[in-house]
């Protein structure tokens, strides 16, 4: 029973990857090169956790914030743990990148899914193994195994459209360094804090799900690759209809050419949306005091205790679309740049008061900040003039 513990999780991506070949084209990519890509992810993986083991015992460093402190266990965690992660599953996919078979820009969430998959069945695997007990280490491993994929499809993102573009500047590099950013955030959660900390990614998540289909849906339309809907059909004309933006337009509404910024409602839309923080806070203290539900018990090292802050997560997500819906209709605008400009500013008075005042959230709010600023600009998507 302890060696299926560990053995069975481990499984989950090889399963996964096995979906992968199966609804992948061969006439498009060779599966031999798609399972060399997995299994290089996994050898990615052997090396890295022995390199970053090595650091440990030289450092004295280690991702635990009880071990190291929450300086020590973050340092370790972006110049160390983070780099070797996403540079190995980058090495590993890297044969595929520069293939002939590599001739599509959808190629490169194909290969980087191939690699991140093959890299944590390993990681999985050691680590269930290292705990032999304890359910919760059943349930870090179950969370990091989407995050594993989505860091790897944002720099596969960019390795397909670097394969296809003519930019003089390459997205490469600056996505590498923000997933390196963001996969340092999540398994600070994940594996740094307490357990309650794993409330703390369950928006994120969800997120991730949505951003991994909106960049295979671009380089989809960048790309030859059909539908897979027949397009007479019904469900492919609802599904046209009922698709967000492609990222296209999303980052023509983000500019502006045709007349300045109004930068008032820049200024005016941060306060509102630090007043629908503020809210949307006191709606979730509202709500659990309806629900008789105390505050003050919250406790990251207990999930059940750390349950109750999940009131005042969804509370406070929920100001920004509101805040974002209302100051594209105020400004009367048909872009996102004010709203986008707006959270942003509010986003870091935010930061800023609370390294004054509570300097041990920042790394929560910094976490949190992508998800703010994408729901706001979703709810001026929906508000401004067409």
């Amino acid at each position: 029973m302890a060696t299926l513990r560990w053995l069975l999780p481990a499984l989950i991506p090889a399963l996964l990857f096995a979906l992968l070949v199966y609804r992948t084209d061969a006439r498009r990519e060779p599966p031999w090169l798609v399972v060399l890509t997995f299994v290089l992810g996994s050898v990615a993986a052997l090396v890295s956790l022995v390199l970053v083991g090595r650091a440990a015992a030289l450092t004295g460093l280690d991702v635990r914030v009880s071990a190291a402190g929450q300086s020590g266990a973050l340092v370790f965690l972006f110049l160390v743990v983070a780099p070797a992660q996403e540079a190995g599953k980058v090495a590993a996919a890297w044969p595929a990148f520069l293939s002939k078979h590599f001739d599509e820009p959808y190629d490169g969430v194909v290969y980087a899914s191939a690699s991140a998959l093959g890299f944590a069945a390993v990681e999985n695997g050691f680590v269930l193994h290292d705990h032999p007990t304890g359910g919760i280490w059943l349930a870090r491993t179950l969370v990091s195994l989407p995050a594993h994929v989505f860091f790897a499809c944002l720099w596969g993102y960019a390795l397909g459209r670097a394969k296809h573009s003519k930019a003089r500047i390459p997205i490469f590099p600056s996505a590498f360094v923000a997933t390196i950013v963001a996969h340092g955030l999540y398994a600070h959660f994940v594996y740094g804090r307490g357990p309650g900390a794993l409330l703390a990614v369950t928006p994120l998540l969800a997120v991730m799900g949505v951003v991994v289909w909106l960049l295979g849906r671009d380089l989809r339309l960048r790309g030859d690759r059909p539908s897979r809907l027949p397009p007479g059909s019904r469900l492919s004309r609802l599904s046209v209809v009922a698709q967000p933006p492609s990222l296209s337009a999303v980052r023509s509404a983000l500019t502006r050419a045709d007349q300045p910024v109004k930068v008032r409602w820049v200024l005016l839309g941060s306060l509102v949306i630090l007043g629908a923080m503020l809210v949307g806070l006191a709606g979730g203290v509202v709500a659990a005091h309806l629900l008789k539900i105390d505050l003050s018990t919250v406790d990251e090292h207990d999930v059940g205790a750390a349950a109750p802050v999940l009131l005042l997560g969804v509370g406070l997500l929920a100001s920004f679309p509101t805040s974002g819906w209302l100051i594209a209709r105020a400004a009367g605008v048909r872009t996102l740049l004010e709203p986008a400009l707006a959270c942003v500013l509010a986003l870091v008075i935010t930061l800023l008061g609370l390294g004054l005042a509570a300097p041990f959230t920042v790394v929560f709010a910094l976490a949190v900040s992508p998800i703010a600023w994408v729901l706001a600009c979703v709810g001026a998507w929906i508000g401004r003039e067409a």
